[in-house]
């Protein structure tokens, strides 16, 4: 099994492919000392705040919100507080779900020999491979279809985190880099 080791995507590149719009490209060397073209594609889910900064507002809002229950509580109005409770979990309920998929993303690197498509969502991952050589890259007419990754009857479907009509593009994009890398990686004949 080799080892890969990637640089940063600002490392000079020789023989490297066109500009990509979403795609960055990087340098990896693997054990033998073969330098390799690698491009990364990472589509992530756009939330505007971290778990951090979710655990932070909540934690504001409940300080003021039982504040204010219990100034109400000291009053007489002793159905403010069961209310308030309520009004915190069920918040709470819903910043925990937001939370737990601000981390959702897909993630496509092609490098030797292969297409890695990794898909993280709600905790979960899913994970395929693909040989650049034999993979379909397809949009179907819909315009809110995804991408469809596809090689000997195994399909992955890309484009969650995009918008609908960047899909094309990015399609586009994969199958260039897919092509270049194929025909760079193809046995020279003798």
């Amino acid at each position: 099994m080799q080892k890969l080791c990637c640089m940063s995507a600002s490392t000079p590149i020789e023989k490297a492919p066109a500009p990509l719009q979403f795609g960055r490209v990087g340098k990896c060397s693997t054990v033998s000392d073969h330098d390799a073209v690698r491009i990364d594609w990472v589509l992530k889910r756009n939330c505007s705040m971290s778990p951090k900064q979710v655990l932070a507002v909540y934690a504001s809002l409940c300080v003021i919100s039982l504040a204010v229950a219990a100034c109400f509580w000291f009053l007489g109005a002793r159905l403010v507080m069961p209310f308030a409770w309520a009004e915190l979990l069920l918040l709470g309920g819903m910043l925990l779900l937001y939370a737990r998929h601000t981390d959702d993303a897909e993630h496509l690197a092609l490098q030797t020999g292969r297409l890695t498509v990794e898909w993280r969502g709600g905790g979960r991952i899913e994970r395929a491979e693909f040989l650049p050589e034999w993979v379909r890259i397809e949009l179907r007419n819909d315009e809110r279809s995804l991408i469809e990754l596809s090689d000997r009857g195994r399909v992955f479907e890309v484009g969650r985190f995009i918008r609908p009509e960047l899909r094309r593009a990015l399609a586009e994009e994969l199958r260039a880099a897919v092509r270049q890398h194929a025909v760079r990686s193809a046995p020279r004949g003798v």
